[in-house]
């Protein structure tokens, strides 16, 4: 049965923007973006209210130009800057993100409508990128000694050179986690970046470049352009030399051919339809508690959060009302505290996908057991937390993502159903694994097919792994961030062997026929001794 009120509405405190986002700090954040005096300007509203928030000029492909011209120029000087520098610089940005993290709490709410407590975990990302990349970048782009093709006669070695100029186009959900936590590993590599991050929640970004310039970050290193992909992507992928980006599968697509066209580089996270198993050992408790964090944590609007729940037959009737009552404890709210637990969408576009996926699907059948509707009374882009059950593949939702606090729950009777169901996807981003059995759990997890499974956790323990590869599977995307993977993509790896005395020409008075036998004698024997 549906329910009217899943969420109490949080107090009316709070709901203007927070007196640290003066008019004078917007318009001075404004001014980083690399565009004309008289460029045309874009007004961006804030979420909980749908008030104007920023002023912003908007970039042309001839100011996408003059950015990278200054990239290029910079980038020579930033490449030979020791990786010492560059790690102090880096530390230093670790320092003042942690010191002055409520200033970018507030934008970021400010910005995407997110709770104070989801926006923190981007403070903390943040926090953990910039000191891991700090911290391993040296070891990761020293070189490295190689087995040559001779023993002892050849010495190679592998380098790491910088790309050059790396694009970086960020999405608006996670704004300060994506836009520094992608510019950081390529900054360190030595490359500078040239970034689009999404116009709504531009001024997170923003603020991320003000602190690494004041962390020591030479000028044009890091820049960044506002506009449209429609009006600015043919400069920004024109002039890259390697392209990350965070979005859409369907663009995604097209970035790949136009990558493919110009022999660059290209690492794509684009979508997910994110599946939970709760397998029939589970503790319901944690795994309920695991699935609020999952479904609803910034109103959905997470790549890796959950839309598909597969629960075991047997706890079915146990956890679905423990769920739904969970559900209804969330409020929701606009507070610039920690006070609620479930913010706003942040587009008027995202309220309208979430709103046509569940109208959709309730009117061919599916069960509303929370949630379901908008709450206007809250703000205009409010979205209860939405629990369906009874979905069908002939319903909008049950395939594509919807991207909002929304989640589908399947009940199944044997793990191999569970498996095979939570693979049905041409997606593979992230997946979760509840069971009281790790090793279980595990290999369970090994069987999903997505670039991340998580056992007894929603997302955080995968995502919050830095030093271990994050990424998509079919149409969730091509390459990884984070670990050896998210550094060294934005390099160009180069092999310098140096032969010494003999090479593999016969040696005078040898014949070619004698010289192959003994080369070929030469590879029975090393094999012999366990040479690889």
């Amino acid at each position: 049965m549906a329910i009217d009120h899943i969420a109490r509405p949080a107090a009316a405190r709070g709901t203007g923007l927070p007196a640290s986002l003066t008019p004078d700090r917007i318009h001075r954040l404004a001014g980083r973006v690399a565009a004309a005096d008289d460029a045309v300007r874009v007004i961006t509203r804030a979420p909980y209210t749908g008030a104007p928030l920023a002023d912003l000029p908007v970039s042309t492909p001839a100011d996408v130009e003059g950015a990278f011209a200054r990239a290029r120029t910079a980038q020579r000087a930033w490449a030979d800057t020791s990786l010492s520098e560059r790690k102090k610089i880096m530390l230093r940005f670790h320092d003042l993100v942690l010191r002055r993290q409520d200033e970018a709490l507030d934008l970021m709410q400010a910005e995407s409508g997110k709770t104070r407590r989801d926006s923190s975990l981007e403070v903390v990302d943040t926090a953990i990128t910039s000191r891991y990349y700090a911290r391993s970048a040296a070891a990761y782009l020293a070189p490295k000694r190689r087995r040559g093709a001779i023993p002892l006669l050849t010495h190679t070695t592998e380098l790491r050179h910088p790309k050059g100029v790396v694009a970086i186009v960020s999405p608006w959900n996670y704004p300060l986690s994506m836009a520094a936590g992608d510019a950081i590993p390529a900054l360190m590599a030595g490359n500078a970046v040239v970034q689009k991050p999404d116009t709504q929640t531009a001024l997170t970004a923003l603020w991320a470049l003000d602190l690494m310039r004041e962390a020591g970050l030479p000028d044009g290193v890091w820049q960044m352009v506002i506009g449209r992909g429609s009006s600015i992507g043919d400069a920004l992928m024109d002039n890259a030399d390697y392209m990350m980006f965070t979005g859409s599968t369907a663009s995604g697509r097209r970035i790949a051919r136009d990558a493919g066209e110009r022999l660059i580089g290209a690492s794509l996270e684009l979508g997910g339809k994110n599946a939970m198993l709760v397998l029939d050992d589970a503790d319901v408790d944690r795994a309920v508690d695991g699935a609020i964090a999952a479904c609803f944590p910034s109103a959905g609007q997470l790549c890796v959060s959950i839309e598909r729940l597969y629960v075991a037959e047997s706890l079915r009737d146990t956890f679905v009302a423990a769920f739904v009552a969970r559900a209804e404890r969330l409020t929701m709210g606009a507070a610039y505290d920690y006070s609620v637990d479930v913010g706003s969408l942040t587009t008027p576009a995202q309220l309208e996908i979430v709103t046509a996926h569940v109208d959709d699907a309730v009117a061919k059948g599916a069960t509303v057991l929370a949630g379901g509707a908008p709450r206007p009374d809250l703000g205009p882009l409010f979205y209860a937390p939405t629990i369906l059950t009874d979905v069908t593949p002939d319903m909008t939702l049950h395939d594509h993502e919807t991207f909002g606090p929304v989640v589908s729950l399947y009940s199944f009777t044997d793990v191999d159903e569970a498996v095979a169901r939570a693979n049905a996807t041409p997606y593979g981003l992230n997946a979760s694994v509840w069971t009281r059995d790790g090793a279980r759990g595990r290999a369970v997890a090994a069987r999903i097919h997505a670039g991340t499974v998580n056992v007894n956790e929603a997302f955080a323990a995968a995502w919050g792994s830095v030093d271990a590869p994050m990424g998509g599977m079919g149409e969730s995307g091509l390459g990884r961030r984070h670990g050896a993977d998210g550094i060294l993509k934005y390099t160009e790896p180069q092999t310098i062997a140096h032969q010494r005395l003999q090479g593999f020409t016969p040696p005078a008075r040898v014949s070619p026929e004698t010289w192959a036998s003994l080369l070929t004698g030469a590879q029975k024997v090393l094999k012999a001794v366990g040479a690889r």
